[in-house]
C-alpha cells in the first residue's frame, strides 16, 4: 500500500495539486503541516482515500492536532510537524516519541529538507518541502517499509 506523504506547501498550492495528482494509487494521504489552507483547497482531489494531518508552526489556527500516532497496514506511524521536537536541532526528541508510542516509521516536516533514515528500528521521513517541489511517498509492503523522496514534475 502506498501514502502519500506532504509538507509545507507555504501557499504553493498548484505543487500539493500536482503531488497529489501525480500519486493516484495512494490509499491514504499524510500532510505534516504549514500550509493547512492549501491542504483545505485540494480536500477535492483527496475523495476516497484516508486523510491524516497536523498543524505546522504557521498554520495559524488550524483545526489539526499537533502531532498523532496513525496505523496503516498494521504499521504505527507518528506524525508530527516537528518544531515542537525541534527537528531543526535534532531527532533525539522524535526518536524518542516514535519509541515510547510503538511506533515503527516517524514522518515529520519544518526542515524543508528530504531526510530519509534507519535509526533504531525506526524509518525516519521528512518529504521535503512542497513550496521547493519536494514530497514523499511511502510503500508499506509484507517485506518492510520503503521511503522515496519524489518532485513534483
Amino acid at each position: 500500500m502506498r501514502i502519500l506523504v506532504l509538507s509545507d506547501s507555504h501557499g504553493h498550492t498548484i505543487n500539493m495539486k500536482k503531488a497529489i495528482l501525480s500519486q493516484p494509487e495512494a490509499e491514504a494521504v499524510v500532510f505534516l503541516g504549514d500550509g493547512f489552507y492549501d491542504f483545505e483547497l485540494c480536500k477535492n482531489e483527496l475523495y476516497g482515500k484516508r486523510v491524516y494531518a497536523v498543524c505546522g508552526n504557521n498554520d495559524f489556527h488550524c483545526p489539526y492536532p499537533k502531532n498523532q500516532i496513525i496505523t496503516e497496514k498494521g504499521t504505527n506511524i507518528f506524525i508530527t510537524h516537528g518544531h515542537y521536537e525541534y527537528v531543526k536541532n535534532t531527532l533525539e526528541r522524535l526518536l524518542q516519541k516514535a519509541q515510547t508510542s510503538d511506533c515503527k516509521l516517524v514522518l515529520y516536516g519544518h526542515t524543508h529538507r528530504q531526510y530519509i533514515d534507519y535509526r533504531d528500528g525506526i524509518h525516519v521521513f521528512n518529504p521535503g518541502s512542497l513550496y521547493n517541489g519536494e514530497y514523499g511517498m511511502i510503500d508499506i509492503t509484507d517485506n518492510g517499509i520503503i521511503c522515496i523522496g519524489n518532485k513534483v514534475k
